[in-house]
């Protein structure tokens, strides 16, 4: 695997657009491993801000998903965006789980290594790097509008967030 070429560091706070445009409508690829067994998988649920000053992200995953166990096992993970020819790629991603799949391969997706050694694609146009700085568990004894958990949890398959410092922002390829 090659390591990224052809980026242009960017300070997060100089990201145009619109975060929720970016996690809604173009999805992101939520990336986490080695480059030697890595997977990857697609989502709009998430958010870019400011917490313990510092920018972060955060990210959610049922821990059906296979790469719920990368992003357990690893201090660090990415996620990145891409214009909309890939989002075929993307629902690819966010359909079929990397246990049955090899993604990369159904998905004609390039790995890269970034310069904080987590894997991004070339192919996208903005990456972010991440280390975990806080996770846990959403529990139903904290829902306040209870409706959410018939509605989004019927089997009680509750996201977990984490939380991630971002370390390293990257504008590819353009």
């Amino acid at each position: 695997m090659e390591i990224l070429k052809d980026y242009i560091d960017l300070n997060p706070y100089k990201i145009k657009e619109n975060v929720f445009s970016l996690l809604d409508n173009k999805w992101m690829l939520i990336t986490a491993g080695t480059k030697e067994n890595f997977n990857m998988m697609t989502a709009s649920w998430g958010g870019l801000g400011v917490l313990w000053n510092k920018a972060v992200v955060t990210i959610f995953i049922r821990p059906q998903r296979y790469t719920y166990k990368f992003i357990e096992e690893n201090p660090s993970f990415s996620i990145c965006f891409f214009d909309k020819e890939y989002k075929p790629a993307l629902n690819f991603c966010g359909t079929k789980s990397g246990r049955d799949y090899d993604k990369v391969k159904e998905t004609g997706l390039t790995p890269a290594v970034t310069p904080n050694n987590n894997i991004t694609f070339k192919e996208a146009y903005l990456s972010i790097d991440c280390v975990k700085l806080y996770s846990d568990d959403l529990k139903p004894s904290n829902f306040i509008n209870t409706q959410l958990i018939e509605k989004i949890y019927p089997t009680n398959d509750f996201h977990r967030f984490y939380i991630g410092e971002i370390t390293g922002c990257y504008s590819i390829g353009k």
